[in-house]
């Protein structure tokens, strides 16, 4: 982050360093997706993001609740042994129900209980029985009868924005369970409180006497003096047509659908609709702005992402108009900067989330995308799909009754008091605050508690990593059942053909019980001591990773070995499943060793925990490795059997794995692909875009001199481009596509274009 506050640190800190539940709030324009983006690159933890609803998910760049947890849609009783009242209009669940009809994936549990890291986005609009539903389905997934299975929570959103939905015939079973519908009313943080971080340093606004007011407002503090203030900027009359740049803030879809569909039928010029480029599965109600994007010359439209160019043209909220558009090119102007852009379209994924087999890190899956250009009409927004964004200009239409928040977050969207209209009087009556929130904000953090908190909660951290990582009863158990689980007798049955084999890897196993739960012992002697030797504990650990290391490796390679024999055998696939458990534990098992004593190295040195100093090419390429050394010793072995029965992934899924890599830029992922030498269609495909999408990607790499124009084109395809764009000064390629026609396509002329442009 460029710039960083010392809440946006501590939260950095808690999340990487400590095992502490986080509730991370602040005003609107203090960070809070800036830290989140930060957050998810920068931790080693295993993370999963999830937000109550499919657009919320989508911004975050996560899933739902629902499709996560596999909830049903209705309320929760957070009991057992009642009566679900389930009646037409009101279905509610209990521990009962989901436990009986619960039905979740392999996948979905893997990445449960995989899972180190939950980040709940928007959580403003989250319920308490949902939350307490979650907790539910964690503990009973991972089997741990802790909070969240043993997961940490961050919860990010603020209260006094959205709040959560509950129906009145609901609240009135609801109402004998909870004193309230805010996530903090849950039971699971009514019993464990999450630290509470306020982000307080404001980005979006620098007048001090806008920021008093703004922050009296949220805190049910307004005064009849802040009220004088801002009715200085009444203007009943105040023409929104003639005032360009000004758009109009109300509490109602149908006025601001009318005002932008009566403000583009008064353009002249011609109508251009332009359609989103959706590729495979992207259901409509998650989809980020309509399908279809009508637009004229003159338009006034705002954009609803930040720029994530280097450039940096745009932020989510600017304004401008339309200057050219044409059914594959929009240039937008910014009057006040006297600027005109070729706006790009915006790639937006539809994800779930899956377990890597070999780094058993929890990885993305793209199901399907949505390109559009990332603009809307803007003459007019209610102030609930305001949320996030930022205007230097707006009307705020507040006529109407607002409820508990909505003034302030129609307000807050203003960098300034200067760019800010009132279109009536603003009342005192219906804009205050939920009275739980304020009473909740109580509970916020200085930075005294912040510091030794994280002292605290940093060394039990680290003393529970260590003494986590040789905890084996789970593994030793899962060696005990798979022993006992073969018939001896069964002389037909080609497990029992293995017995001997199990009964030998097992007891190396169970040797290792006693020392591991001595070493342990030691390890809680050494952090119950008031001042730590944190240098004499890494040499106990070293210590003990070479004791336990070789033998655990070797367990790996042996189940590693036997699965390789029993894909070659028919009719043996509930076998071959009994051993994928145990080598998923025992491979978590050793990679646990090989960051514990990356962690106490780090701590020695002062280093900062983060994903980047938890890792290193042995921890990243372990199964990668240990599978190439298998099948050459495996090959040796079995040479005969190989040529016979080549390797079949008979019982395996047939996705193919990918290593664990860290997000990059959207061109970037293209451009790797193309070194890979695979065509445009081909990269399309791979990416779940359209061949559309990735030509713009090879035009920006064009033009960043990565990818040579003749790679793509043929050369006399390019001496005919030459000559067309010989003495052409115009900005927009709209005029040079009319003169052509079909003789260029619109790829070849921005390709053309990109050479001309180059970084």
């Amino acid at each position: 982050m460029e710039t960083i506050s010392a809440a946006a640190a501590y939260t950095l800190k808690f999340i990487n360093q400590t095992q502490r539940s986080i509730f991370l709030t602040g005003k609107a324009g203090t960070g809070k997706t800036t830290l989140l983006k930060e957050i998810i690159q920068s931790t080693h933890k295993n993370v999963v993001v999830v937000a109550p609803t499919g657009i919320a998910a989508l911004n975050a760049g996560g899933v739902t609740i629902h499709s996560m947890f596999q909830l049903p849609f209705g309320g929760f009783i957070p009991a057992s042994n009642v009566d679900a009242h389930v009646t037409d209009r009101v279905k509610f669940e209990t521990k009962d129900t989901l436990r009986r009809h619960f039905r979740m994936s392999g996948q979905k549990k893997a990445v449960i209980q995989n899972m180190e890291l939950l980040i709940i986005d928007e959580v403003s609009m989250l319920r308490a029985d949902l939350l307490d539903a979650i907790d539910f389905m964690m503990q009973s997934v991972r089997k741990k009868r802790i909070p969240f299975g043993g997961v940490q929570v961050l919860f990010i959103g603020d209260l006094l924005q959205l709040p959560p939905v509950v129906r009145e015939e609901e609240w009135q079973t609801l109402r004998n369970y909870y004193t309230g519908k805010f996530f903090f009313h849950s039971h699971v943080v009514q019993q464990n409180p999450p630290l509470y971080i306020e982000l307080s340093k404001i980005f979006r606004q620098t007048d001090d006497q806008f920021i008093a007011v703004l922050n009296n407002l949220r805190n049910n503090e307004i005064s009849q003096e802040d009220v004088a203030v801002l009715n200085q900027y009444v203007q009943p009359n105040f023409d929104i047509k003639s005032n360009k740049g000004y758009i109009t803030l109300t509490t109602h879809n149908a006025k601001a659908d009318t005002i932008n569909a009566d403000s583009l039928d008064e353009l002249n010029g011609k109508l251009i609709s332009l359609k989103a480029e959706i590729v495979d599965d992207f259901p409509d109600k998650i989809f980020p702005i309509d399908e279809y994007l009508h637009l004229k010359v003159g338009a006034q439209v705002m954009f609803v992402k930040n720029d994530l160019s280097f450039e940096k043209n745009y932020f989510n909220g600017k304004m401008g108009f339309i200057e050219s558009v044409s059914s594959n090119e929009v240039r937008v102007h910014f009057p006040e900067e006297n600027k005109t852009i070729d706006v790009e379209k915006y790639e937006w994924k539809n994800i779930r989330y899956s377990v890597n087999s070999m780094t058993k890190e929890i990885e993305e899956e793209v199901l399907g995308t949505f390109v559009h250009y990332p603009i809307k009409l803007a003459w007019a927004i209610t102030v609930h799909k305001s949320q996030g964004l930022t205007f230097d200009k707006a009307a705020l239409d507040v006529s109407q009754v607002f409820m508990p928040g909505q003034a302030y977050v129609a307000l807050s969207r203003l960098r300034s008091l200067n760019g800010l209209i009132l279109l009536s009087p603003l009342r005192m009556n219906g804009i205050s605050s939920d009275k739980d929130v304020i009473n909740y904000a109580q509970n916020r953090a200085d930075e005294n508690i912040l510091a030794n908190s994280l002292q605290l909660e940093t060394r039990k951290f680290i003393h529970n990593y260590l003494v986590n990582t040789f905890e084996w009863g789970d593994l030793i158990q899962e060696w005990r059942n798979h022993q006992y689980s073969y018939n001896e007798d069964a002389e037909k049955s080609e497990k029992s053909k293995h017995h001997i084999w199990a009964k030998k890897q097992a007891s190396i196993m169970y040797e290792l019980e006693t020392p591991s739960q001595k070493f342990i012992s030691q390890l809680n002697k050494l952090f119950s001591d008031q001042k730590l030797d944190y240098n004499y504990i890494s040499e106990r650990i070293n210590a003990a990773f070479n004791y336990f290391l070789k033998p655990m490796d070797d367990l790996v390679y042996e189940i590693l070995w036997k699965l390789e024999e029993v894909k070659r055998v028919k009719l043996v696939k509930a076998y071959y499943q009994e051993l994928l458990v145990l080598e998923e534990l025992q491979i978590k098992a050793v990679l646990r060793l090989l960051k514990a004593k990356k962690m106490i190295e780090i701590v020695v040195t002062g280093e900062l925990i983060c994903k980047e100093n938890l890792t290193s090419p042995e921890i990243k390429n372990y199964k990668v490795n240990k599978m190439e050394r298998l099948r050459e010793d495996f090959k040796k072995a079995n040479m005969t059997l190989v040529e016979e029965d080549p390797i079949r992934e008979r019982y395996t899924s047939k996705k193919k794995e990918k290593s664990a890599t860290p997000k990059k830029a959207t061109t970037e992922e293209t451009y790797e692909l193309w070194l890979q030498k695979n065509s445009i269609e081909q990269i399309a495909e791979l990416r779940k875009l359209t061949p559309q999408t990735i030509s713009g990607h090879i035009s920006k790499l064009i033009e960043a001199g990565k990818v040579q124009l003749t790679e793509v084109l043929p050369e006399d395809k390019i001496a005919e481009l030459a000559e067309a764009f010989s003495g052409y000064t115009e900005a927009s390629l709209i005029p040079l596509k009319d003169k052509y026609g079909d003789k260029f396509s619109w790829d070849e002329l921005k390709m053309f274009k990109a050479t001309l442009t180059k970084i």
